[in-house]
């Protein structure tokens, strides 16, 4: 193998794959990035056995080929080359990979690539297209939520499932901790009226996020009962999908929350957030006191003292109190794009719901605490 490409160009696709693999491995193979060069472009595959990574890039290629070299290592090489250096990468059957760029060289060791693990077959059978317009929307407005907690790894990504709202179908993104819990929909695209339910991990959250950015306006995505596969124009991930049951969600959206308030949400947030500057770092906790037309928020901590601030609210009703933890409240409020957000709430123990007053596609809802 041999071929020539441009810094800049190795590196973006370099920093789409490198990200999949682990730091530490047991397996030495799954720390390397496979190399192939054939037909003037250069493709790279990285993969955890979890979570596989396809990335291809114009290249010259002068001699076809195939090699493994350790992706880190290589992508840190790269990364420390000057702007616009012409990049040229050789292997022979020696087991090494040699690196040259301007009067820099590098000789790397290789493993072959026949020990590479292959993640991307099987069939996939529903399949459909979307925006990236649109999957940005579903990640970014629950992926907060998903919960880090690996003893409730059913909880630990994004729950994507057909549902229905007022009679028409949607395609519906759900996260939740057992703190907070996000629902946010998106149009339903054509040809999956019989997809499964399917929780995608938060890695794979995580590395799709960044592909959409750099990607094009389209997202192809294929799907199984335990596989799910997104296509952009030059890169394709495909994840194994957790293998667990979703809670049942909508027993956790309360039904009688009777007591509404709304509020200005960027100035409910900048003053949760200045209030909370003393709650103490363990417990984050911000209390919330309603009356007709007033909300008062205040938090109190041994160590930093007291802190309280007022804002006027669209209620009306009977006084109440109720207690958050701030940083959950925050997260909550900085997805309601809209100027009005709506406070749903029933008592001071129970569940209350956040959503825009604007907008029915998304809602949010967060437990209670003792203040």
């Amino acid at each position: 193998m041999k071929i020539t490409i441009e810094r800049a160009e190795l590196l973006k696709s370099l920093g789409h794959v490198q990200s999949v693999v682990e730091r530490r491995n047991t397996i030495p193979i799954l720390s390397n990035v496979k190399i192939e060069a054939a037909d003037g472009r250069l493709t790279l595959n990285a993969t955890d056995m979890d979570l596989d990574m396809v990335d291809s890039v114009a290249a010259d290629v002068q001699s076809a080929g195939a090699t493994t070299v350790s992706a880190h290592t290589l992508y840190d090489i790269v990364r420390k080359l000057p702007d616009g250096s012409q990049v040229q990468l050789a292997a022979s059957g020696d087991g090494q990979l040699h690196l040259s760029a301007g009067r820099s060289r590098f000789t790397l060791s290789c493993l072959p690539t026949e020990e590479f693990p292959v993640l991307s077959g099987g069939e996939l059978p529903h399949n459909f297209s979307m925006t990236a317009a649109e999957l940005r929307a579903l990640i970014d407005r629950t992926k907060f939520a998903i919960s880090t907690e690996e003893t409730r790894y059913y909880l630990n990504g994004i729950y994507l499932h057909r549902a229905e709202r007022d009679g028409v179908a949607v395609l519906r993104a759900v996260a939740t901790d057992g703190h907070r819990l996000a629902s946010v929909e998106g149009p339903m695209p054509a040809g999956v009226d019989d997809m499964p339910g399917v929780i995608v991990p938060r890695k794979t959250v995580t590395e799709l996020r960044k592909l959409i950015d750099e990607s094009g306006d389209e997202v192809r995505i294929s799907m199984s009962e335990n596989k799910i596969r997104f296509a952009f124009d030059n890169a394709i991930l495909t994840s194994k999908l957790i293998d667990g049951t979703f809670p049942d969600y909508q027993r956790v959206i309360p039904t009688g929350n009777d007591k509404d308030m709304e509020v200005n949400c960027r100035q409910f947030a900048d003053a949760v957030d200045r209030v909370s500057a003393i709650s103490s770092e363990k417990s984050r906790a911000i209390k919330l006191s309603l009356s007709n037309g007033l909300l008062a928020l205040s938090a109190s901590s041994p160590e930093h003292g007291s802190a309280e601030e007022e804002i006027e609210v669209n209620y009306q009703g009977e006084p109440m109190e109720i207690g958050f933890n701030s940083a959950y409240l925050l997260d909550i409020t900085r997805q309601i794009e809209g100027e009005i957000a709506q406070v749903s709430l029933a008592d001071g123990n129970s569940p209350t719901i956040l959503r825009e007053v604007d907008d029915a596609s998304a809602l949010y809802v967060i437990m209670p605490m003792r203040v």
